[in-house]
């Protein structure tokens, strides 16, 4: 009886300061998220919800085999909370969350890889141009079963994250799934410096620039004017504008926004609806500080990588009808993520709004239709799938992509050949009247 009420005694001074700690996180993280008085009110009315939590806390310091710490519990805590809701939410660390500071800001070390969960499956994204990733000849809708051999079923995004990043010049090893593939495949990489340079430029003939982004970042934008403006100076008479937003898997909705604008003059480009107000919004485009003078022809290119912020822009040139959008249907991802930073420098990435297109379309799940459908390999080349991969590998170790090469070295006959959507660009841009000084619609 002794030994119990001892037992007892320990558990009821182990509740009552976990109760504490717990009281804490969980009110931090309903102010942000709901007012004070229903915070009051719902902890009245169902005390026990947060003293099940506690009790199971203080349980297993007491009773687990190896001796936890208060904050690691917590923190295990919070993220099996926040992973449960959906594939996009998150629980950061504080050196997970700076780690995404440094990631949108310029440069981060790994693969140059972007991953999402999508039906408990860890799967790519896009690869980031010109990284070991891209150069190894991982493609979108890869499926990662194993990372250095560890099993990645029930394994949490944030997890795989942090197992992929590491050290410039360390390897890992990454065991994908292909669709269509008889059996895994394991690449080994060497990790390096991700520099996200999220805007590259060249010209076409005929008086046409080209500009790829890869991602949105927080510099996107001006880099974009900057492209611009270069390609008014130099190219006289500047007559269109191909935008590549093939397998850029997003970024910034605020940059999304101010991409966008710079083709549109007035409306809608993006609206987001969630179940708080505050994440209801609208975003418009303003008539004035345009680089791009008048109504320039305007084609965007997508594909299957093309995600978020780049959707968020080809929806809105679609909707608006400022352009064509060509090739395949986008990745399909839809929500709005909102960074809630803590108060111990941790924070939550929590899934809090879907946004949908000036139409009303919603893109999650979904996608982006283009306008003309150009699959990226013909169907009447004679050489199979894996050799035509093999060419792009190949040609991406060499540095010979689109843009690899100087802006000022024209896209040849030749690389358009091997790139039968952005020849369709072109082919498609050549025919649309040039407006200069005139801000109607096209179609």
């Amino acid at each position: 009886m002794k030994e119990q009420r001892q037992s007892s005694r320990f558990f009821l001074e182990r509740y009552t300061a976990i109760t504490g700690l717990i009281l804490g996180l969980v009110g931090l993280l309903w102010l942000l998220m709901a007012s004070p008085g229903a915070v009051q009110a719902e902890l009245e009315k169902n005390p026990e919800k947060l003293g099940v939590f506690a009790e199971a806390l203080a349980i297993i310091e007491d009773q687990y085999m190896e001796p936890k710490d208060t904050k690691s519990l917590v923190y295990g805590s919070i993220r099996g909370l926040v992973g449960s809701l959906d594939s996009h939410s998150s629980f950061m660390t504080p050196e997970e969350f700076r780690e995404l500071r440094i990631e949108t800001r310029g440069s981060f070390s790994g693969i140059g890889i972007e991953i999402t969960l999508k039906d408990g499956l860890l799967m790519v994204v896009s690869p980031i141009e010109g990284s070991p990733a891209y150069k190894a000849g991982l493609q979108a809708g890869d499926r990662i079963m194993k990372i250095d051999g560890a099993i990645t079923k029930n394994m949490t995004l944030l997890e795989a994250v942090k197992k992929i990043r590491g050290p410039k010049g360390s390897p890992v090893t990454l065991t994908i799934m292909r669709e269509g593939a008889k059996q895994m495949k394991s690449y080994t990489l060497t990790r390096d410096i991700i520099p996200i340079r999220s805007v590259k430029a060249r010209y076409l003939d005929n008086g046409i620039g080209y500009i790829r982004i890869t991602n949105f970042q927080d510099q996107t934008d001006g880099d974009l004017r900057k492209a611009i403006k270069e390609f008014q100076y130099k190219i006289k008479p500047f007559k269109g504008l191909v935008l590549d937003l093939r397998n850029d898997p997003g970024g910034l909705l605020d940059q999304a926004v101010r991409v966008a604008d710079e083709f549109l003059s007035s409306g809608i480009i993006v609206y987001t609806e969630g179940r708080n107000k505050t994440q209801t919004m609208k975003f418009y485009a303003h008539q004035n500080d345009k680089v791009l003078e008048g109504d320039i022809p305007l084609v965007v290119i997508i594909n299957e990588g093309s995600a978020s912020a780049s959707e968020i822009v080809a929806g809105a040139v679609q909707d608006q009808k400022r352009g064509l959008v060509v090739g395949t249907k986008s990745f399909g991802k839809g929500s709005v993520q909102t960074i809630i930073p803590l108060e111990d420098g941790s924070a939550l990435r929590l899934t809090t709004a879907h946004y949908y297109t000036p139409s009303g379309k919603t893109i999650h799940e979904k996608g982006i239709n283009p306008d003309v459908v150009v699959e990226a390999a013909s169907a009447s080349d004679d050489k199979t799938l894996k050799e035509m991969r093999d060419e792009a590998l190949e040609r991406r170790m060499k540095r010979e992509g689109l843009t690899d090469k100087p802006w000022s070295q024209p896209v040849t006959a030749e690389e358009l050949k091997k790139d039968p959507q952005l020849a369709k660009a072109l082919e498609l841009i050549k025919k649309m009247p040039v407006r200069v000084g005139t801000t109607t619609a096209r179609h």
